[in-house]
């Protein structure tokens, strides 16, 4: 299948246009069909291990969320279907839910009951029954219709985890109302489903992926997602007027986190998902509910798409792999199995926009981070972006989001570094860690930041506290402009003579690669290190990251650094960026190298915690 032409004069940025779409998602989809089950009941991929649920369940995760993609591909067509994808998923839901379990039987799917992941997969069926209604589920026979509606029965029930699981029942519930199947009972289960996510709702766009304060992309697509569509699919105006302005504010955060060159910030889990993070924008459109132009949210999106497709996102077989760009197994939970990175098929909602819709057919525009210089926190979440419009590069700054914090496997990358970027890192383990501030023990292994307490912030800054041993408490704080970092620590309670050392971007050598820069400027001793740390999801290539260290003395310590990750070609050093006077407090006094000015006061020692 050969690659449409592109269309540079309707798309100047990516030269993709909605025939690139349709192509990329039959691409996807021919690809998945030789691993298919002998009946198509499951679609059992390759990979390098089975998820923690087992071999059986990631072939329906297999079948799931490929089948959301061919459903997106086909209700985008209006029900034209030459590659006959529907009629391949009509025989799976056939086969998959003749003997659900039934050992002997390669087709079958696990049942709801025995395998908690088979909820998520509910969620993907269902929606992908709802889109393609008319063409598929109304024609099915009455047998199969009876055994599909009674396999997804069991996810109206109340949700086995507390996060946004409880999105998967709302998304059953709204097809099988839709069918007319157990209406009061999927009734009630939507209302649950919903008025459980309000209590993780937060203000400014941003829901808390449960009760821990875990801010990632599950926000754009599923907690805002879930409830934006079906919202829009059941014609539930009500619904809509409550969580369509949730979903534009968002967006207004969320479009920010996109590089020039199409990368999303790699923050948080699941990031094998790659581009199912252009989900929201489209859904934004799709709404009316997004502070997009159509042109602008087609460049978004193709400008993701296209940056994984080039990259090495699908293999030589076209499967999707388990990475970012190609694999990259520290990346992956153990609960993602072969078939998970289709969860990426969310990203193909804009199909759903008619071919004559703006979307499609509106010149490109630029991505916020293409237009100006931005610093802005992200509402209640401790989260600060910085984006510069010389390269397009973008920067996140982390004083809130938590996740997994501390214990017997030490802090998640994904969350607990103070700073994530679009063209670096994460390292991981055994690497030193990057963007990290750190106690070292004896026998020099660095202290885990742990669960990060976000405190009053500012429209350039962001503030934390975290206690890396008992009795220590350390205040961070990171102050932004332009491409310049400045980051500060005090460290309180600490014994005299402990070293500290602060990390910075980790960074590839070659052409194309960022520049990282870490200077000194107060508690640090002279110079910078560099650490070798490892390989990242950027690439096979190994990465350095730069170090400063430093040593407490008395019960307050101080310690301050400029940083700097860029783009631009032969940077001025990171000492230039900024004048620092420190006065009592502390205050630091910035005096930027334009010329703009920011004090920074940092609070001091806290009352000790109730017990």
């Amino acid at each position: 299948m050969p690659m449409p032409p592109e269309d540079r004069e309707l798309s100047p940025h990516t030269g993709w246009t909605r025939a690139h779409w349709e192509h990329a998602a039959d691409r996807l989809l021919l690809a998945v069909r030789p691993h298919a089950s002998p009946r198509g009941g499951r679609i059992d991929l390759p990979g390098p291990r089975p998820s923690w649920s087992g071999a059986r369940s990631d072939g329906l995760e297999g079948f799931a969320r490929t089948f959301l993609l061919a459903a997106l591909r086909v209700a985008g067509a209006r029900g034209e279907d030459p590659h006959g994808h529907l009629d391949r998923y009509a025989a799976g839901l056939a086969a998959g839910t003749a003997a659900p379990g039934a050992d002997h039987d390669p087709d079958a799917w696990p049942p709801m009951a025995g395998t908690r992941q088979a909820i998520v997969e509910s969620a993907s069926i269902a929606l992908a029954l709802r889109l393609t209604r008319p063409w598929l589920w109304d024609r099915l026979d009455d047998r199969t219709r009876h055994r599909v509606a009674d396999w997804l029965l069991p996810a109206l029930g109340p949700s086995p985890v507390d996060n946004n699981w409880w999105l998967f029942g709302l998304t059953v519930a709204g097809f099988l109302q839709d069918a007319g199947v157990e209406t009061d009972r999927a009734a009630a289960t939507a209302a649950r489903s919903l008025a459980r996510i309000e209590d993780w709702y937060l203000g400014g766009g941003w829901y808390s992926d449960g009760a821990n304060r875990a801010f990632d992309h599950y926000n754009s697509w599923a907690l805002h997602l879930y409830p934006v569509l079906h919202a829009h699919l059941a014609g539930d105006r009500v619904l809509l007027d409550r969580y369509g302005p949730r979903l534009r504010a968002h967006l207004d955060d969320h479009t920010r986190l996109f590089d020039a060159n199409g990368a999303p910030v790699p923050y948080g889990r699941s990031l094998i998902y790659r581009f199912a993070a252009a989900a929201a924008p489209w859904l934004g459109t799709l709404t009316g509910h997004t502070p997009l132009t159509p042109g602008a949210t087609r460049r978004l999106a193709s400008g993701s798409l296209r940056y994984f497709l080039d990259r090495g996102a699908t293999d030589d077989r076209g499967l999707l792999t388990l990475g970012w760009h190609g694999p990259h197994p520290p990346l992956v939970q153990p609960y993602s199995g072969p078939g998970s990175p289709y969860w990426a098929a969310k990203g193909f909602l804009g199909l759903l926009l008619p071919p004559d819709h703006p979307a499609w057919t509106a010149p490109e525009e630029p991505l916020p981070a293409e237009r100006a210089d931005t610093v802005r926190p992200f509402g209640p979440t401790g989260l600060l972006v910085q984006t510069t419009a010389a390269d397009g590069l973008v920067r996140l700054h982390n004083h809130g989001s938590n996740h997994v914090g501390g214990g017997a496997d030490g802090d998640d990358p994904g969350y607990a570094r103070f700073a994530y970027a679009t063209r670096t890192g994460p390292t991981a383990a055994p690497a030193p860690a990057d963007n990290h501030f750190a106690l070292l023990r004896p026998d020099g292994t660095a202290t885990d930041r742990g669960p990060a307490e976000p405190l009053p912030g500012g429209p350039d800054r962001a503030l934390s506290a975290h206690r890396p041993l008992p009795g220590v408490r350390v205040v961070s704080a990171t102050l932004a402009h332009g491409r310049a970092e400045l980051r500060a620590h005090l460290v309180l309670d600490a014994p005299e003579g402990t070293p500290v050392r602060q990390t910075g971007w980790a960074v590839s050598e070659g052409p194309g690669a960022p520049v990282s820069q870490l200077h000194p400027v107060h508690g640090y001793d002279p110079g910078t290190a560099a650490l070798p740390s490892g390989t990242t999801l950027q690439g096979p290539a190994p990465t350095r990251t730069p170090a400063v260290h430093g040593t407490t003395r008395g019960p307050a310590s101080l310690f301050v650094a400029l940083a700097s990750l860029t783009g631009e070609p032969g940077p001025a050093p990171a000492a230039a960026l900024a004048d620092v006077r420190i006065t009592d407090g502390p205050t630091l006094h910035v005096t930027w190298r334009d010329g703009a000015a920011s004090r920074l006061a940092l609070p001091g020692p806290a009352a000790p915690p109730t017990p």
